[in-house]
This record gives structure tokens, C-alpha cells and sequence, in this order.
């Protein structure tokens, strides 16, 4: 049922295949540096120009938007969603649970603003964590949020932060929302 004929014939079908794929990435990639660099070869042999130039303002016009942008973090808390919160909060519910005394990978977040860091009976917390501050304010929990293994260097929590600022101040908002 399977005799030379056949296998030679599946291996020419793979190889053929392989060699469809090759020319195709060959002629992609010679379209593509055509494309980008005005030429058909070499890497960064020519510094790439735009068509044209877009004139915009001064720097005076855009120095009111750079301070729109950079909200005061007590002001992103005062207008922050808790039911986005609550949603940025499905991140952090795979390690924390929200239930008093309910510790799991991490230690319960139920009443965690305003709380003692490093202060959940029964989780035995890294050194590092406890050397960050003396209670979880939302400064202290804007900054842990940001980057854990920045803010507290060593500890071992792994989740990356969130990068968003009204991310950080909607899942605290949430935290806090819940003790009243």
C-alpha cells in the first residue's frame, strides 16, 4: 500500500511546497525594500525620505495639550468608574480574591486602601514588599500598580502593572468602593 512511488512522491509534493514558499518570501521581500527604500537591495544603503513635510504650530500650541494630558493623579481618582474597575480588577482576580481572609496565590484585597501593607493575616509576604511603605494609600497603590517589580524591587509578584494612569485609578476607586 505504501511503496516507493508513493513516499517519492509525498516528499517532491513537501519539497515543491517549500520551494512555492521560498520564492514567494523572496519576491515579498523584494517588493517590500522596493517599496520602503526606492531600491531593490541593501539594508540602510539609503536614508529613507518622506514624500512631503506637514508644517505644524509652534511649540506654544501644543504646550496646552501636553498639560490636558498630564492630569493631577488625585483628579483621575475623584472622576475615576468604578464599574471599570471593576473590569481592570478581572486582571488581578487570578491571584487575589476579594473576600476578607480569603488569601490565595496573593493576599485578599478586601479593604486593602487605607490598609497596613503587608498586613493580611495568614499570607507571608516578601521582605522587599514591606520595606515600600506603612499603609496602602492610593499613591502607594498608583505606583505599586504601575510596575510591582519597580516599586518594590524583589518581590514576588509577578504581574507586569498596567500602564494605563485612569487604569490604576478606576481599579482603586473599585478597592476602595468595596469596605465603604
Amino acid at each position: 500500500m505504501f511503496d516507493t512511488m508513493t513516499s517519492t512522491k509525498i516528499l517532491g509534493a513537501v519539497c515543491g511546497s517549500l520551494l512555492v514558499f521560498l520564492f514567494a518570501k523572496w519576491g515579498a521581500e523584494s517588493l517590500y525594500h522596493v517599496g520602503a527604500t526606492g531600491h531593490g537591495g541593501g539594508h540602510g544603503e539609503e536614508e529613507i525620505h518622506a514624500a512631503y513635510k506637514i508644517e505644524t504650530e509652534d511649540a506654544g500650541g501644543s504646550s496646552d495639550e501636553a498639560e490636558e494630558e498630564t492630569v493631577d493623579f488625585a483628579t483621575l481618582l475623584a472622576s475615576a468608574d468604578v464599574g471599570k474597575g471593576a473590569k481592570v480588577f478581572k486582571k488581578c482576580a487570578a491571584c487575589h480574591k476579594l473576600e476578607a481572609g480569603e488569601n490565595a496565590t496573593g493576599p485578599y484585597l478586601y479593604g486593602v486602601v487605607g490598609r497596613a501593607v503587608a498586613s493580611a493575616d495568614g499570607f507571608g509576604y516578601s521582605g522587599a514588599l514591606k520595606a515600600v511603605a506603612e499603609t496602602w494609600g492610593a499613591d502607594e497603590l498608583n505606583a505599586f500598580l504601575t510596575k510591582p517589580k519597580s516599586y518594590a524591587p524583589g518581590t514576588s509578584m509577578s504581574f507586569n502593572g498596567l500602564s494605563k494612569e485612569s487604569d490604576r485609578a478606576n481599579l482603586i476607586a473599585y478597592l476602595d468602593s468595596l469596605d465603604d
